[in-house]
């Protein structure tokens, strides 16, 4: 099946640690036989002007659309399977992380957060892993309620509003096919990743029904206090180290 393999990210704003993730997932994408494509700014390209007016400066709004949309023109170029992975996913088992054989595919979420002092995790779905493929329904109709629901948002709009969501809301809806080896550290996992390991990382793996080959890092919790820590750039890059040395 003709697949690429799409990320994007301000390259101005790149750290060093996602230049690792961005590295394993075009090693990944090349060991497994597809195209790779790295798209700067130019993804804002994909949506309409009275969007980027909408969200200001909440540019994460803009992006969950314009990689629906980007994932949409690439199946018109030709292609006949598209992936999408955010620049904070970090392939660590590529070997193990052969692409399924369904129509489409949505990350897995296990957020392991702070409830009353004790550590609770939260089973949803995310997208900073997406596959969609030629003629299946999935994509247009995630991305067209995407864009309706902006159009009839009240501001100011929550980042996730489009993202994880919305893609939790349809997954409770109509049961998304969901891949369960992309998965996503919340700052508390990704701490115990870093201690070798604890009781947020066993329950984020719990969580899923296969063992994950990849996670997301959640970048935008990077030098950010949430659940009494606060993980430094220096963390993540230990982190990746760990990940990629099992």
């Amino acid at each position: 099946m003709k697949t690429v393999v799409l990320q994007s990210h301000n390259p101005a704003k790149l750290a060093p640690w996602m230049k690792s993730c961005l590295a394993s997932v075009e090693n990944w994408a090349d060991q497994i036989r597809a195209d790779y494509a790295f798209i700067d700014d130019e993804l804002f390209d994909y949506v309409p002007a009275w969007v980027l007016e909408k969200v200001g400066t909440q540019l994460v709004i803009a992006t969950d659309l314009a990689r629906l949309r980007l994932m949409q023109h690439y199946l018109h170029k030709g292609y006949e399977r598209v992936v999408w992975l955010d620049a904070d996913m970090l392939v660590f088992a590529p070997d193990h992380f052969t692409l399924p054989e369904v129509p489409h595919a949505v990350g897995r979420e296990v957020w392991v957060q702070k409830n009353k002092e004790q550590l609770k995790a939260y089973r949803k779905v995310h997208n900073a892993f997406l596959m969609a493929t030629n003629g299946d329904s999935f994509l247009p109709f995630y991305a067209d309620t995407a864009e309706r629901l902006l159009t009839q948002a009240r501001l100011p709009i929550v980042p996730q509003f489009i993202g994880p969501k919305l893609l939790t809301a349809l997954h409770n809806l109509s049961g998304l096919l969901v891949e369960e080896r992309a998965g996503m550290l919340s700052p508390l996992a990704l701490k115990a990743v870093l201690e070798g390991g604890g009781e947020a990382l066993s329950l984020t793996l719990e969580g899923h029904e296969a063992r994950p080959a990849a996670f997301n890092l959640s970048a935008s919790y990077c030098a950010r206090e949430s659940d009494g820590i606060c993980n430094q750039e220096h963390d993540y890059e230990f982190v990746i180290e760990q990940l990629l040395a099992k």
